[in-house]
């Protein structure tokens, strides 16, 4: 079956993508091992690739195949078909079957991979490959010596974590929370207080999904405090996501004390550290300055300049992961809706679209900031409705 039908966009993006990266289409072609003659078709819109088709193509432009879809909405069951095949490798992780487990090298540029789309939320590419990596992880794990079981175990850590992305954006909340507890325990198998620390960060997904906020700031103080406030680079790192995680949680929480004071460790710790990758979580300057509008948004009121003043000529380098940058710009949309900068609203909106479209449909405060939208537009206008339609608003 066909994923798409030959009028609805799709060619009309590839040549766009392919024009951008200075392209042939005869090089696509041959880079994504289909016939020149079916890409051309394909970009004329007269014919509709089928799902290894825009699969192939989007690997060869080096984007999500969700990029080339536009406004379809299908794709999204990819993602739920998996679903079923994660829970069956983490039911059964104690009991691997048996298999092939390729050599230590492969197995981590594979996860490196798959690390890069989920802080780039190419959820579709992700999710293709978890179930069997994880069970290829597991495999390895269960029949790792002590000497490369420090080796194995964050490559798993990563894993579990990678399909934890999936399973909180989509909805998947109990599946999520055992996808944490499988990181937990599994990074206590080694000593590195820090994986078990970058652990920590991610655990605070199930208090955010329970709004148990004041445990959850509970939960991740007491994380910070098993670490020194000094160390190396990674160190400084990991502990500063800790303090961003803990401001925002604390906004949550109400607790306007306790998310200034986090904000202000967090930014001590930028100062002295690079913005990068700590352990799977993007940390710096940058990252922090994004915190601080999810911060003052979440506090809300009188913090609500905070956030607009955050957001004012400045933006998100392109060099930092998809994710973080398509959620600051739906924090700032929320922010800019609150002050009455409707259209402002509106363009943080398509600029969060554009930079991670599966993020931003998922992201559970877009549907409802695009609904207003639609109430405050007396006449809606065509860019409007088609968001509207495309996030499931209307």
């Amino acid at each position: 079956m066909p994923t798409a039908t030959p009028n609805d966009g799709i060619g009309q993006r590839i040549a766009s993508i392919r024009s951008a990266r200075r392209m042939t289409q005869a090089g696509l072609a041959q880079t994504a091992n289909v016939s020149l003659s079916m890409l051309r078709k394909v970009e004329q819109g007269t014919r509709a690739p089928s799902d290894g088709v825009l699969d192939a193509i989007a690997a060869a432009l080096g984007i999500d195949p969700s990029r080339l879809l536009g406004g379809a909405t299908h794709l999204d069951g990819r993602v739920h078909d998996t679903i079923p095949l994660l829970r069956q490798v983490i039911a059964a992780y104690d009991l691997p079957e048996d298999g092939p487990v390729r050599p230590a090298h492969q197995l981590r540029a594979a996860v490196t991979e798959a690390v890069q789309w989920r802080l780039d939320a190419q959820y579709i590419r992700l999710s293709s490959t978890l179930p069997a990596l994880m069970a290829e992880l597991i495999r390895a794990l269960n029949g790792s010596s002590d000497f490369n079981r420090a080796n194995t175990v964050p490559l798993l850590v990563a894993i579990y974590r990678a399909a934890d992305a999936v399973a909180y954006k989509y909805g998947y909340h109990d599946l999520s929370a055992r996808l944490v507890e499988l990181m937990r325990s599994t990074s206590h198998l080694i000593e590195d207080p820090l994986l078990a620390a970058s652990t920590a960060y991610v655990r605070t997904e199930i208090f955010f999904a329970a709004q148990a906020y004041q445990a959850g700031l509970r939960a991740i103080e007491m994380e910070i405090d098993r670490l020194p406030a000094e160390g190396q680079r990674q160190h400084l790192g990991v502990l500063g996501s800790l303090h961003m995680r803990a401001a925002v949680i604390a906004a949550r929480a109400a607790n306007p004390d306790a998310a200034m004071r986090h904000l202000a460790e967090a930014r001590q710790l930028g100062d002295l550290v690079a913005e990068a990758i700590y352990y799977g979580t993007a940390f710096g300057p940058d990252s922090v300055r994004i915190h601080e509008v999810s911060v003052a948004v979440s506090l809300g009121d009188r913090y609500l300049q905070l956030a607009l003043d955050a957001g004012t000529n400045w933006a998100p380098p392109p060099k930092m992961p998809a994710e973080r940058r398509s959620g600051y710009y739906v924090e700032l949309a929320r922010a800019q809706l609150w002050a009455g900068l409707k259209e402002a609203a509106f363009e943080s909106l398509k600029t969060a679209r554009r930079i991670a479209p599966q993020h931003t449909r998922e992201h559970p405060w877009v549907q409802a900031d695009t609904e207003t939208l639609l109430r405050l537009y007396r006449a809606s206008s065509e860019s409007l409705v088609g968001f509207a339609e495309w996030v499931g608003a209307i």
